[in-house]
């Protein structure tokens, strides 16, 4: 079966800054794949590339497929991507306010992101739709309260319901659950994984909380610097990371041992576009050497490998 979302040599660019370097990821069907990183490593502008929302001045190039789009995302005007989005592709964002109108009631909005794609027949059966979807998140009762009476896992709850609408073929979730506490937390990220598997959608979760990655994903593609430079299988990945970036990520998320220091990567992310050539993260890395002035080859499967000229060993596996 052909995957759902395939992006090759996906490339974001701001006059003559490099952004988001020649990217590949697939998603396939059912597949939840978590994106990490830390800020600035490029995961939102692959969202928004994907998406069709990048502001005016910032630009991709590559290829951008869909399953079930005849056309290329990459390029598309806006009234080809207003038919996609909300359709065979939904967002979750990280701020619920910003996604929701709060003039409208959010029953309301619910009903129309199906009414605008006309996946049901008529306004009534729209409403009676966007009632149930609310009962599925938790909200009976919700039907005709504003955004501003909700509290913010209530709002996180009602951007769910609307992306899962139109049962789209791939939801990307950006750091759905960063503000919320975490008993809220658990129930929206619940929400999330029983509303793709339900329609048999495919997730593009991002995030920076690799408990949220090990909770909800089955792949994982680690990017730093505008690329993606490792990816495979979550338990695979972390618990015998290669790439040295993955390592370090890894080891500063290690909350296990409160009796020795929280192990840090040394320095900052460079600004967007400031990345050194050849490996980005050479100036960040202990092991870095000359070779690593020049980019490093991809070592793997597309969907599962690394890129790093002096990766961490192998650990040794035994088989039954």
């Amino acid at each position: 079966m052909s995957d759902v979302l395939t992006v090759r040599g996906l490339t974001v660019s701001v006059r003559s800054k490099t952004l988001v370097d020649d990217v590949d990821l697939t998603v396939g069907p059912g597949e939840r794949v978590g994106l990490i990183g830390e800020s600035g490593s490029g995961k939102s502008l692959t969202a928004l590339s994907i998406l069709g929302l990048l502001p005016e001045d910032v630009h991709a190039a590559g290829s951008v497929r869909l399953s079930g789009v005849e056309h290329e995302l990459i390029g598309a005007d806006e009234r080809r991507m207003s038919r996609v989005r909300g359709r065979d592709l939904a967002m979750v964002f990280q701020e619920p306010m910003t996604a929701l109108n709060p003039t409208m009631r959010v029953g309301d909005q619910v009903a129309e992101a199906m009414l605008i794609h006309r996946t049901v027949p008529g306004r009534r059966a729209a409403r009676a739709a966007a009632s149930e979807l609310l009962d599925r998140v938790q909200l009976s009762g919700a039907l005709r309260a504003y955004p501003h009476q909700l509290s913010g896992g209530q709002r996180q709850r009602v951007v769910v319901a609307l992306a899962l609408a139109n049962d789209p073929a791939l939801l990307i979730c950006d750091e759905p659950t960063t503000a919320l506490d975490v008993t809220v937390q658990a129930m929206v990220l619940d929400l999330i994984v029983q509303g793709v598997a339900a329609r048999e959608s495919a997730l593009l979760f991002i995030t920076h909380d690799l408990a949220v990655v090990a909770t909800v994903c089955q792949r994982v593609l680690v990017m730093y610097g505008g690329r993606v430079v490792e990816s495979g299988p979550v338990a695979e990945v972390f618990t015998n990371p290669r790439h040295r970036y993955t390592q370090g990520l890894i080891a500063a998320s290690d909350l296990e041992s409160a009796d020795r220091r929280l192990p840090t990567i040394p320095g900052n992310v460079p600004a967007a576009g400031q990345f050194p050539s050849g490996c980005v993260f050479r100036t960040r890395c202990a092991h870095a050497t000359d070779l690593c002035a020049t980019v490093p080859p991809w070592d793997g499967t597309p969907s599962h490998g690394f890129a790093c000229h002096h990766p961490a060993p192998a650990l040794e596996t035994t088989h039954a």
